[in-house]
């Protein structure tokens, strides 16, 4: 599995590829702008991210805007639902409108942080990432 962390806090990033990396390869950027350039560069490079686990706030673009440029991308290049990124929003923030904003826009879950990885690995068992 292909795993993008999207994450400008290093502690937060450091954690979630700790733990995710028992399930895959990951791949970590900072902000915005570089997490769009890494899943544009996936899909060049026909290795697309199965998992994308995405800030809402970070510096540059934030983590719903990002979501919004990918589900647009996969919805014009007419990505069938199945094969499309599973995108899990993690944030500290628990105003529920950007929570709802981003369910709205077509993220899969949402993570608040301290991330628990009891959670985490139900969801992922749920998007049938791992089993």
């Amino acid at each position: 599995m292909r795993i993008l962390i999207t994450e400008d806090d290093l502690a937060s990033r450091r954690f979630l590829a700790k733990f995710l990396s028992q399930y895959g390869e990951i791949d970590q950027v900072v902000d915005g702008l570089e997490a769009l350039d890494a899943y544009l560069l996936a899909i060049k490079d026909d290795e697309p991210y199965d998992l994308i686990c995405l800030d809402i706030m970070m510096p540059k673009v934030d983590g719903v805007k990002v979501l919004k440029a990918i589900r647009d991308y996969e919805v014009q290049k007419r990505i069938p639902a199945e094969k499309r990124t599973k995108i899990i929003m993690t944030t500290a923030l628990a105003e529920t409108e950007y929570v709802q904003n981003a369910f709205n826009i077509g993220c899969e879950a949402y993570a608040s942080k301290p991330i628990d990885t009891e959670k985490l690995v139900e969801v992922m068992k749920k998007l049938k990432l791992i089993s």
